[in-house]
């Protein structure tokens, strides 16, 4: 099955957290054992901007830093990977928001201290970069407060009623949002609204409880509204399911290195085949291909990926 792409000269736009990632040089399972660590551009939604862009595709970011150095490194580093930045709002009275992150083969710990992310306003959301755009997606952190949740509600209205396609992904974590009560309530209402999900079995975990089949937690996020979920299970594979009907995919092969931004580089190439106009089955292909080769590797996505060469792995059977 293939999804009808809307026009527009921008393939992706992203709304949400834009922030400094201290990422451990050591490996390690906690913060606690970590004492060196190195400075990156970070936040989801910035990363699927980054990676969207390496992989040649158009993607530009809303969000809010300070108007210091992290928020002037933010702009510039997104502006090297290609990624547009003239939405993003840059405020002298807030501070850039940064997260700690444990270099790890497995889920990171992570410690967030959070400014300006989360004041993001309803109307710094650009009208004229939701037109330009094919994709608008947001991730659960700006949905964790006020006033970026209604930025993003905001943003999610103007789409739909454009007929853009409309991603979310629900990645809860109880650090950036202890209320999961209250999480549910939001999710399920700007579920509604979304086209597509990407959710992991621990953030299904983390936002429903332990202990359902992979098929309970899909049919969980079908009754929010999306008709096509992507469930990733790590080194157990992913399901895809599109209204309900269901396609298992084994994970590839491979040595991990590093998993931190591993669910990133999946929205970022499954994104990418999507506008690229391939069916979903071969959308998850692509994106199971591209986090191989962030599996693989220290620090983020190489620059300038060859999407002709990925998908020419592909139909060899190497991805």
């Amino acid at each position: 099955m293939n999804l009808s792409i809307p026009g527009g000269d921008l393939d992706l736009l992203v709304i949400g957290e834009t922030l400094i990632d201290f990422i451990s040089v050591e490996e390690t399972e906690s913060l606690l054992e970590a004492t060196t660590f190195q400075r990156f551009a970070g936040g989801s939604p910035a990363n699927i901007a980054a990676n969207v862009a390496k992989l040649g595709g158009q993607a530009a970011v809303i969000s809010k830093t300070g108007m210091g150095a992290f928020g002037q490194f933010l702009k510039a580093e997104l502006g090297r990977a290609g990624v547009q930045t003239q939405y993003m709002v840059m405020d002298h009275r807030v501070r850039t928001s940064i997260i700690f992150v444990s270099r790890t083969k497995g889920t990171p710990d992570f410690e967030p201290f959070r400014d300006a992310d989360f004041r993001l306003e309803p109307r710094e959301i650009s009208e004229e970069a939701i037109a330009r755009a094919k994709v608008v997606h947001a991730s659960m952190w700006p949905l964790s407060r006020e006033p970026a949740r209604s930025a993003v509600e905001k943003a999610f209205v103007l789409a739909q009623e454009q007929g853009k396609l409309i991603s979310l992904d629900p990645n809860y974590s109880p650090r950036i949002w202890p209320d999961t009560r209250e999480a549910r309530e939001v999710i399920r209402h700007m579920m509604s609204y979304t086209t597509l999900t990407k959710p992991s079995l621990d953030d299904a975990r983390r936002l429903f409880g332990e202990g359902q089949s992979p098929e309970h937690y899909i049919a969980r996020f079908h009754e929010m509204g999306p008709r096509v979920v992507v469930f990733t299970m790590g080194g157990a594979g992913m399901i895809l399911s599109v209204e309900g009907q269901q396609t298992f995919i084994p994970a590839q092969p491979v040595k991990v290195v590093d998993a931190t931004g591993a669910g990133d580089s999946f929205w970022a190439g499954f994104l990418m085949a999507l506008l690229d106009g391939h069916p979903l089955e071969r959308c998850v292909l692509f994106a199971r291909e591209i986090v191989g080769r962030k599996l693989a590797r220290i620090g983020p996505l190489p620059d300038n990926l060859d999407r002709a060469e990925i998908y020419k792995a592909i139909e060899m059977g190497n991805g």
